[in-house]
């Protein structure tokens, strides 16, 4: 599926964010893994992945391409992990938050259900077993968190890592891939915001933030998102869009800079 959700995204982003429902069902037929595989049950299993798509009669619709970014739900995730390799680790907590205009609209945090928490994840994290041993099942918590996220768009410091850790856990379990836009702190911090480093821990305390929990998922959601809301209020005029916002993202730091230097003249 991931293939075939990337392939639909850099498509539709390259006709404009529109495309006609035939030439949407060809392309989801050229790109599909199998010729068993029917185009319909393809089209509900993206749009279930959380790929931000309308259908509008005749017409398909990537939302993010004409949704202002002051109108998005940006959800803000941040979850802990037993390891980092989601082959061989499983997600211990995920927190999140919701934030629409300047305010939190809704919240998720939960455990779950872990065997083997390594004595140094502990001392990192202050999650101890006791903490999990009433906690719900990943098997239960995960569909839980999918239907919190909809097709929101997914917010990370380093999201890189949240991102694809949650979309194999999504797999391991039958949920399948994570397709939502995402969009990452870091960069946008970097593109924004003067600061000697960028990491969540230092960003806290130079941007006078000052969560006074680190290395727990949903403070550090928290914090995540107030570097997002900073880092909004400085970007160049220019940028309109969710999928404007993603972009500027992704262009060279230097480049991005003077854009914002030139909005604040």
């Amino acid at each position: 599926m991931r293939p075939l959700i990337d392939n639909i995204v850099a498509a539709m982003k390259k006709s404009g964010g529109r495309m006609e429902i035939d030439r949407f069902r060809e392309l989801i037929l050229k790109t599909r893994d199998s010729l068993f595989e029917d185009v319909d049950t393809l089209m509900e299993l993206v749009i279930a992945s959380g790929v931000p798509i309308d259908i509008e009669g005749d017409e398909v619709l990537l939302k993010t391409s004409f949704r202002p970014w002051q109108e998005e739900v940006f959800c803000v995730v941040d979850i802990e992990t037993n390891g980092s390799q989601p082959m061989r680790s499983q997600i211990i907590e995920i927190g999140a938050l919701k934030w629409k205009n300047g305010e939190v609209i809704d919240r998720f945090e939960s455990f779950a259900a872990c065997s083997y928490l390594p004595y140094q994840i502990s001392e990192i994290t202050g999650i101890n077993p006791e903490d999990l041993e009433d906690a719900p099942p990943l098997s239960k918590m995960l569909p839980e968190f999918k239907a919190f996220l909809g097709d929101a768009l997914f917010v990370a410091h380093n999201v890189s890592f949240d991102y694809n850790f949650i979309s194999h856990s999504f797999e391991r379990f039958g949920l399948g891939v994570l397709g939502n836009r995402k969009l990452c702190t870091i960069e946008l911090a970097r593109r924004t915001i003067e600061a000697e480093r960028y990491g969540l821990g230092h960003l806290n305390i130079v941007l006078d933030i000052n969560t006074l929990v680190h290395h727990r998922a949903y403070a550090d959601a928290v914090t995540a998102a107030k570097v997002l809301e900073i880092g909004l209020k400085n970007i160049p005029d220019e940028v309109t869009t969710t999928e404007s916002l993603i972009d500027f993202t992704k262009i060279p730091v230097k480049k991005a800079k003077k854009l914002t230097q030139d909005k604040s003249k």
